[in-house]
This record gives C-alpha cells, sequence and structure tokens, in this order.
C-alpha cells in the first residue's frame, strides 16, 4: 500500500490506547452440544460483552483453508490487476483499498462480494458481484464458503432467539431475501503502527457477524465493564461472534452492540474474513413485540434496513452534509416520542 499517508494517520481519540489487555478474554463456547447450559452462555456472552468465540461450529477446515488461500493470491496480485474488479457507486461489491479511497482512514484492503444473486435493495436496485479472472478458484471458494457461513448464522440465530426466551425460528423470516455479505480483508504490514489503525473503532450495523481471523490477530473489543480495549487471541479454527446494532433493536437492548477495532501490525501482514449476516431490504428493524411490555417499552422507532444501508454504502463515495447514519438516530428518548 506505499508510504503512510497523513490520511490513514487517525484522530486522536482513534488512536490505540496503552489500557489494552490481553486478560479475561471474550468468551469460548463449544457448539458441539447445543444444550441449555449453552444457550445460557451464549446468552450471558450477548448481554455481557457483546462478542464471543465458538469451537466445534461444523465449518470444514479445509473450506475456511480455502478461503484463506484464495484471498492470499487475490490481494498478492498488482494494484491494476485488483482494479479490474474496483467498486463503485455503481458496482458496490468488488475491491478497494483505502489508500485510494475518500473519507477512509483504515489501513487494509477489502475485496466484498453479496450472498443472494442479485441482491435486491430499495427501489427495485440489483446488486451483484463483480469475480476477477485470477485466481481462477475464487469464485468457488468463496460461494462455498458462503454457504457455511449462512449454515452457521442461521445456526447462531436460532441460539441467541432461544437464549432471548423465544422460539429459536423468531428470526429466520426476516433472512428472506438476505442482504447478506462475506468481505476478505488484507491488512498490510504498516511502517508506523502506533499512528494508524487497520479498522478505526465501530459497531457493526447488521444482525450478526462471524469473524475468521488469521494467527496474526489484531482484533481488539472495548469491554463493556470498565472500557478497556481487550485483545481477541487468535484460537485455530475459532470463529468471533459479535452482536450487531439490529439484534441491539430486536432485543430491545437486552443485548447491546459493542465497539470493535483493529491493531495493525510493524512486521506482519494480516488477513481476516468478517460474514455479515443481514436481513432483507424490506425489513422493517424494530424491538420484538415479545422484548416489550407495559414496563419495558420499545426504545427505538421502526427503521427500514434497505434506506439504513443504502444510505450508508452512499457514504462510501461521497462526503455527506451530515453524519453517518447510525441506531441512535431511531432512539426514542421520551415516551412522548412515540
Amino acid at each position: 500500500m506505499g508510504e503512510v499517508d497523513p490520511a490513514f494517520i487517525q484522530a486522536e481519540e482513534h488512536r490505540p490506547k496503552l489500557e489494552s489487555t490481553e486478560a479475561q478474554g471474550i468468551p469460548l463456547i463449544d457448539l458441539s452440544d447445543l444444550s441449555n447450559d449453552i444457550v445460557k452462555k451464549v446468552g450471558d456472552a450477548c448481554r455481557d460483552w457483546g462478542f464471543f468465540q465458538v469451537i466445534n461450529h461444523g465449518v470444514p477446515l479445509e473450506k475456511r483453508d480455502q478461503i484463506f488461500k484464495a484471498s492470499r493470491e487475490f490481494f498478492g496480485q498488482k494494484l491494476e490487476d485488483k482494479n479490474k474488479v474496483r467498486r463503485s457507486e455503481k458496482e458496490v461489491m468488488g475491491y478497494y483499498d483505502t489508500e485510494h479511497t475518500k473519507n477512509v482512514r483504515d489501513w487494509k484492503e477489502v475485496f466484498d462480494f453479496t450472498m443472494e444473486i442479485p441482491t435486491l435493495f430499495p427501489s427495485s436496485h440489483q446488486v451483484y458481484n463483480q469475480w476477477p479472472p485470477y485466481p481462477p478458484q475464487l469464485r468457488e471458494d468463496c460461494e462455498e464458503y458462503g454457504k457455511e457461513m449462512e449454515r452457521l448464522g442461521y445456526l447462531l440465530m436460532e441460539v441467541i432467539a432461544k437464549s432471548l426466551g423465544v422460539k429459536a425460528e423468531r428470526f429466520h423470516g426476516f433472512f428472506k431475501d438476505q442482504t447478506s455479505f462475506i468481505r476478505l480483508n488484507h491488512y498490510p504490514a504498516c511502517p508506523v503502527p502506533q499512528l494508524a489503525l487497520g479498522v478505526g473503532r465501530h459497531k457493526d450495523a447488521g444482525a450478526l457477524t462471524i469473524l475468521a481471523q488469521d494467527d496474526v490477530g489484531g482484533l481488539q473489543v472495548k469491554r463493556k465493564s470498565d472500557g478497556v480495549w481487550v485483545l481477541v487471541n487468535p484460537i485455530p479454527n475459532s470463529y468471533i461472534i459479535n452482536v450487531g446494532d439490529i439484534i441491539q433493536v430486536w432485543s430491545n437492548e437486552r443485548y447491546e452492540s459493542v465497539e470493535h477495532r483493529v491493531k495493525v501490525n510493524g512486521e506482519k501482514e494480516r488477513f481476516s474474513v468478517p460474514f455479515f449476516f443481514n436481513p432483507s431490504h424490506y425489513t422493517m428493524v424494530q424491538p420484538l413485540e415479545e422484548m416489550t411490555d407495559e414496563h419495558n417499552p420499545a426504545k427505538y422507532k421502526p427503521y427500514n434496513w434497505g434506506n439504513f444501508l443504502a444510505t450508508r454504502k452512499l457514504s462510501n463515495f461521497k462526503k455527506l452534509d451530515v453524519d453517518n447514519i447510525q441506531i441512535s438516530h431511531f432512539k426514542i428518548s421520551d415516551l412522548a416520542d412515540k
């Protein structure tokens, strides 16, 4: 990615702080036995951390290895070759690097592909994937891996539903015509890691994120109990799961989306593959009826997920006159707002 440009240097409040710790990490949960005890552990993790790691999740190791191998081969090409599938305001899926993207300060390069073909957005807009000529097996590897992520996503949503005391299939209907996508991340070694971040602190806007990371690591989670940034140590063949903003709203804040960020490494490159499990564009996101009553009224006004997502996507290409849309914009601050 070349020399460090000032655009990559994070503002002071986004720079890594010294209070980061590797102690008391996020919960590790074995999915081989989906007993009531496991359901409770998942619920506790969602409530106390907004994050957890899973092992024995059922995703074949060879599928995971294939996606990382294909990712390394794709990002190992010359920029001119990767630019053949560069994303744009019209083609929102594909490649981009933050060195050539406006309003982005993250030290990384990315390749996005969507799950549903086409993925439907508001006003009948259809989103398709761009597949590069090299590596030749990238499309097949990505599509096969995507099926595994979708299966795991539904399983995790069932466990989360049961932890909330609702039917296991309660969330399934929201993911018909899903807008889910997968991102291949490459974080090159950064010559001044103390002045940059791979990804600045943020919360995920969707429902659930399932992350595979290599053995380099770098993901940090902001611990809810004290605000300390905790490094998530890589565990072989595990997945890191985090609650997104939509689950925060669906659960009426019983579970909360939590800030996280990625440190850059001064000597090693890093690869990760997040799967963003998102509902259909026509979904009206609001607290579940089961999560509200006269003593615990809805904390959010309904909002349309497709319009929300389209606004987020637009901000990748245009400097907006207002802050990026957040679920806080739909927060009910006074019962009179209802």
